[in-house]
């Protein structure tokens, strides 16, 4: 199921939100939380029964390797059998993650490698995979360390099947949801906080639908006719890239914190407006802030971090950054944009102390021109294609294609004849999507600041009305696929 659909604006979250309340309302917290519970496996397996397998075998295997590892830690003979034990269980979870996820990407490559003809397997891959396996990751290892209280399996539970995060994320850790989720003010309603989680809701929706969708269907429309553009068009295909996974990834964030919001609960924030970032250092701290914080804390500190010299710290950061290339898909070219971020990450670092002398404005278009041009690796399939995008750039011409205008409510029979004017509006009105991203508070600061009012009632229902009716043409997410 997707936030943006009939089903959930309409049938699912409506009949949650009053049930869920009415057992709060009633000092009913545990039902109020079988409740979620069932209702967010309901959400997971909608898509695909097969789905509810997996997610129920996940969460009551790795709660039972927790409570023997609770039980183990005071039994002092067994120590280095609660370490195998906690090694054994992530390791089991990443073998799930690679059976999943990269069986057949390795398949393939040992294939072409060394000549043989293995048969690939037909898979379903789990919804959100690598967020469940990483958040269960950390969990184990937080109990390992003695990090984590007690809890119970509904706790549990529910922290792993939570809705809003459980297909693109945040990576949540126990400490960051157990305590919201045992405090005594989810008792009460608090609809200064339901408000704000609506609006919060909205803004990402329309981010989604209204932005996002519109800039995918131009970015997958040039993708697929790369030999018909010229350098000018596919320059503004790559910008539309960065502004759907901008807007994409953006408004799914929006729409999971409002949700929580909304259930009185809450999530870590996960996306921090990254394109007014002035280095990949910095961008690496506002973009998916939960998988940056993931593989700090559970791979690159525990690898000596930046304890053991600057070599060490260097080998480091390439790891960490070819482990989350290789995170969001089974793909050589995942592989390729991780390694580009984790070799601006090191030479960032490197040479930090000459970045002082750099203008401010010169530092943020540089981040901004690196960041979009990996993306370009970020969305192509192959190196084929990369190539064909790179040829395309070399075509020059500075006309722009005019069946782009299609995509932006520009039709007609002439189209040919204001073709100059229309080009002239489109990159005015990139400019500016660029220039209000740089200057504007994210959505999040913005509804915890708002002071309603009746005219932002009429924007919300129009953007509400606008949204269902794009509702037709609407795709997942982009983070769904990882």
């Amino acid at each position: 199921m997707i936030f943006q659909s009939y089903l959930f604006l309409f049938a699912f979250f409506p009949v949650l939100f009053i049930v869920y309340y009415v057992f709060l309302k009633n000092e009913k917290i545990k039902l109020a939380d079988i409740f979620l519970a069932m209702m967010s496996f309901v959400f997971y397996a909608y898509g695909n029964v097969k789905y509810l397998y997996f997610l129920g075998l996940e969460v009551l295997v790795n709660y039972t390797v927790y409570r023997l590892l609770v039980w183990l830690e005071y039994q002092k003979s067994y120590q280095k059998v609660r370490k195998w034990l906690c090694g054994g269980a992530v390791a089991g979870n990443l073998f799930l993650l690679f059976y999943y996820k990269y069986y057949n990407f390795f398949v393939e490559n040992w294939n072409e490698i060394f000549h043989t003809e293995h048969s690939f397997r037909t898979l379903i891959v789990p919804l959100g995979i690598s967020f469940i396996t990483f958040q269960q990751i950390a969990f184990l290892v937080d109990v390992y360390r003695g990090e984590c209280d007690n809890c119970t399996l509904l706790e549990y539970t529910v922290f792993v099947s939570f809705f809003p995060h459980i297909s693109s994320g945040p990576i949540m850790t126990q400490d960051q949801f157990f305590p919201i989720l045992r405090s005594e003010k989810r008792k009460e309603i608090d609809w200064d906080r339901i408000n704000r989680g609506i609006f919060l809701f909205i803004f990402g929706l329309g981010k989604k639908v209204l932005l996002a969708d519109m800039f995918g269907q131009a970015v997958d429309w040039g993708y697929g006719n790369i030999a018909s553009l010229n350098g000018m068009s596919m320059f503004l295909i790559t910008v539309f890239y960065s502004f759907q996974i901008y807007f994409d990834f953006s408004g799914y964030s929006d729409m999971a914190i409002g949700i929580s919001w909304m259930l009185n609960l809450d999530l870590p924030v996960n996306f921090d407006s990254p394109y007014k970032a002035y280095s990949v250092v910095e961008f690496w701290k506002r973009w998916h802030i939960s998988l940056t914080g993931f593989l700090t804390k559970y791979i690159y500190i525990p690898l000596g971090g930046s304890r053991k010299g600057n070599l060490r710290t260097y080998c480091n950061t390439m790891i960490v950054f070819l482990c989350s290339g290789i995170w969001h898909g089974a793909s050589w070219m995942f592989v390729l944009w991780g390694a580009l971020h984790g070799v601006a990450m090191v030479l960032t670092k490197a040479l930090k102390r000459y970045g002082e002398w750099i203008p401010w404005i010169l530092k943020r278009s540089v981040t901004l021109l690196f960041i979009n041009f990996t993306w370009i690796i970020f969305r192509t399939a192959d190196l084929k294609e990369l190539r064909e995008v790179f040829r395309a750039f070399f075509k020059g011409g500075i006309s722009i294609n005019p069946d782009l205008f299609q995509f932006f409510g520009i039709a007609g029979n002439r189209i040919g004849e204001y073709a100059i004017l229309y080009s002239i509006l489109l990159l005015f009105s990139v400019i500016g999507i660029l220039v209000f991203l740089l200057i504007a508070p994210n959505a999040k600061e913005a509804a915890e600041k708002m002071k309603y009012k009746v005219w932002h009632g009429f924007v919300a229902a129009g953007i509400i009305a606008l949204c269902i009716l794009h509702f037709s043409g609407v795709s997942s997410f982009v983070y769904f696929n990882f």
